[in-house]
């Protein structure tokens, strides 16, 4: 990989808490995220952290200050930028309190990272609608030195397992044709909880999904059952100005990997769905 690459830290599902309670009563998703600093502190270089929504699990201002509290001084060492992104997660208010608005556009390096915000209030799944699309149409329209990356929540590609079917990312492929009409390098994304990377559309723009943060979705579960278990990490993504994207796939390892978390049966994934899917 060239020296003239971008090289992004993206982290996703942090579900931190105001309070400092546990995920699921049992994992401290703080410590967590303590954890995969420390491991991306071995990277020589970053240039901007990613953080790719369900920052919050409870969505207090208390939650994204102890975010904020922990990523800023980090990245502040390293001259590190940071972008920030919604999740179906996080609430409005506490998020664009502290963390500031929900879209933006941040220059680095040549580069321009551009967030959508694909949550929709009170539901599990994702969407953007017209004048979102609209906005980013122009963003693009001006083309950045050396291209573009989208960083959203909900991935717009399929899902792996049962439990995000009716959670994932309703119709995205409008938002995927104004990618491929602009000077868009890679999307980033994360809310699967275990690491992708993969193509959208016809164009075959580079889909890196992170791993949570908070646990770890198995996607050798068999279905209709899902299970996650301990264990946390992130994506390395190097964007070079020229060539292809490269992106890793990084865990910070802790003695309980691999516990369960939650195992949930047919009829649990369907109460999730029912509260929280898709019903279109």
């Amino acid at each position: 990989m060239t020296d003239d690459a971008l090289r992004i830290l993206h982290l996703s599902d942090t579900h931190l808490y105001g309070d400092g309670r546990l995920h699921y009563g049992i994992v401290d998703t703080l410590a967590g995220l303590d954890r995969v600093l420390a491991r991306a502190g071995s990277l020589a270089e970053v240039d901007v952290v990613v953080a790719s929504g369900d920052l919050s699990d409870d969505g207090s201002a208390d939650s994204y200050r102890r975010l904020k509290g922990t990523l800023e001084p980090w990245a502040a060492e390293r001259g590190a930028a940071i972008v920030y992104a919604m999740g179906n997660h996080d609430l409005r208010d506490g998020f664009e309190e502290v963390l500031g608005a929900r879209e933006t556009v941040t220059a680095v390096r040549g580069f321009r990272i551009v967030t959508v915000d694909t949550s929709v209030p009170g539901a599990g799944y994702g969407s953007v609608d017209s004048a979102q699309l609209d906005r980013l149409r122009q963003v693009l329209a001006t083309p950045a030195e050396n291209g573009t990356v989208v960083v959203l929540h909900h991935p717009p590609v399929a899902p792996t397992t049962l439990l995000f079917e009716t959670l994932r990312f309703v119709d995205p492929e409008p938002l995927v044709d104004v990618c491929a009409a602009g000077d868009v390098r890679a999307i980033l994304a994360g809310h699967y909880h275990h690491g992708l990377v993969t193509e959208a559309g016809p164009s075959g723009i580079p889909v890196v999904v992170a791993p949570a943060v908070a646990n770890t979705t198995d996607v050798l579960w068999p279905p209709p059952r899902e299970r996650a278990v301990r264990g946390a990490g992130f994506a390395w993504v190097q964007v070079p100005v020229d060539g292809p994207v490269r992106a890793h796939v990084v865990t910070a390892p802790a003695p309980d990997d691999g516990a369960t978390v939650y195992d949930l049966d047919a009829e649990a994934v369907r109460r999730i769905a029912d509260d929280a899917g898709w019903r279109g």
